[in-house]
């Protein structure tokens, strides 16, 4: 199921086969539509739709281009409509440079007037921007910052930079792509794309404009949304499936329509992974995780009221040679539960599967003696994460137990080395942008000190 977050149904251009379209999203797996209100005749025209359609939700606001129109009755009639229980947002507005169709000061005035009305009636906004991104991320950044929760609304038909996408996403904005991702030119736009955090990321037609390859030239409709997350998936090395649900669980997160992610997920599938999630627990306090705060990973919940035993884990893995690898992590750190590792280890071996560790490279420390060879003949690869390039800059960056500090990062080194000798494949990765990191120098040593294999990971981007 896929959401179109951002059409305009209500317009002329569908006024021939208006019910036939909506039908068409509804039997191609659309679940739900935002029709978005680009004037007070459109946010009226969109609540009616709402009216017809169950799946159909609406937002009222001015467009940019629309400003100049604005008279003294405007914003008690969008008060007024915004009152209706299925407008859950207001815009589109923003600013549009490109064709200046308002006066840049009006439209100015008047994307901070919406804010201000958004804040005042509690809900997300809806974002146009266009060749205006010193503007945008000025005026924006007066009302937001810093909201961890993305709260603040939808950057829509996402066309910017990667400078624009940062500030966005830090002012809690989600990212909606439309078809021009899948355009020919649009190169630079997928690779902002890629670095979108799942738990950002948003799909939409933006109809009747923009229809996506390959159905360029033909009038778009929100059916046409599928073609566009396909290219999501692509572009971001998922399948379909998980940008689905990543997007069905935003949807839900910003606008709380349909589904929460139920918590206590044991296994969990991403691309052709299947991953066990063993426990919550960690020797880190790593400041770029949400293990604590949001421990989602590409639309699964993984928060564990209580662990789940070996029997749990083998039980929710239905074939384990379905699945390239069979991935022992969790939000936390699985040698701290070494025994369920090698137990459920065994039977995934003994079954044909091959079998993946994710760690932090603790649990020699954790387990006090050595693991891995333990493990040998369990695990065919194990992805250690380094994460610095000294001791000092570990220890500030993951926060190890108070025990481990001035000491641990050696010990991870070591354990990276003696994975060498068990493991048939050795991985080790970094998380970029952290603060007193150089990641030139970890590849180095990564390189140089073990000869293995390397990776370094965008900071937001998990799973």
């Amino acid at each position: 199921m896929i959401i179109d977050t951002h059409a305009h149904v209500d317009m002329d251009q569908f006024d021939a086969d208006r019910d036939e379209t909506i039908e068409r999203a509804r039997q191609s797996g659309v679940k739900y539509i935002v029709n978005v209100g680009c004037d007070i005749d459109s946010s009226r025209r969109s609540i009616e739709l709402t009216e017809h359609y169950d799946f159909i939700y609406a937002t009222a606001g001015i467009h940019p281009h629309d400003v100049k129109d604005i008279t003294g009755d405007t914003y008690l009639e969008l008060r007024d409509l915004l009152q209706h229980p299925k407008v859950i947002a207001v815009g589109e507005t923003g600013l549009d440079y490109f064709k200046n169709y308002s006066p840049p000061d009006l439209q100015r005035e008047h994307l901070r007037k919406q804010v201000e009305l958004a804040l005042e009636v509690h809900k997300p906004l809806i974002i146009h921007s266009r060749d205006a991104n010193a503007d945008i991320i000025a005026i924006l950044s007066e009302y937001f910052k810093n909201d961890e929760n993305g709260r603040a609304g939808i950057f829509h038909c996402f066309s910017g930079d990667q400078e624009l996408a940062n500030a966005a996403l830090a002012m809690g904005f989600y990212i909606s792509f439309s078809g021009s991702v899948t355009f020919k030119n649009a190169d630079s736009l997928r690779e902002v794309a890629k670095t979108i955090p799942a738990d950002r990321l948003l799909a939409e037609t933006d109809c009747p404009y923009m229809a996506p390859v390959p159905m360029r030239g033909k009038r778009n409709e929100p059916s046409f949304v599928n073609h566009t997350a396909e290219r999501l998936a692509e572009i971001r090395g998922l399948k379909l499936d998980d940008v689905h649900r990543t997007m069905e669980l935003n949807f839900y997160d910003l606008f709380g329509i349909g589904e929460q992610a139920k918590p206590g997920t044991v296994s969990y599938q991403i691309r052709n992974s299947l991953y066990l999630n063993l426990t919550q627990r960690c020797t880190n306090s790593c400041g770029f995780c949400t293990r604590l705060t949001k421990p989602i990973v590409q639309g699964y919940n993984l928060a564990l009221d209580r662990e789940p035993t070996a029997l749990e884990i083998w039980e929710s893995i239905d074939d384990p040679t379905k699945y390239e690898e069979v991935v022992f992590c969790g939000y936390g750190e699985p040698t701290l539960r070494l025994d369920v590792i090698v137990e459920v280890a065994k039977k995934i071996k003994d079954a044909g599967g091959r079998v993946r560790l994710n760690t932090n490279g603790h649990g020699n420390v954790i387990n006090k003696r050595n693991i891995l060879p333990e493990l040998k003949g369990l695990v065919d690869e194990v992805s250690v994460s380094l994460n610095a390039d000294t001791s000092e800059a570990y220890d500030e960056i993951c926060v190890p137990l108070p025990s481990y500090r001035g000491r641990i990062y050696g010990e991870i080194k070591d354990f990276i080395a003696e994975a060498k000798k068990y493991i048939p494949d050795v991985q080790v990765t970094i998380v970029t942008h952290q603060k007193n990191v150089d990641e030139d120098r970890c590849e180095a040593i990564v390189n140089k000190e073990f000869g293995v294999k390397y990776r370094a990971r965008r900071y937001n981007i998990v799973g």
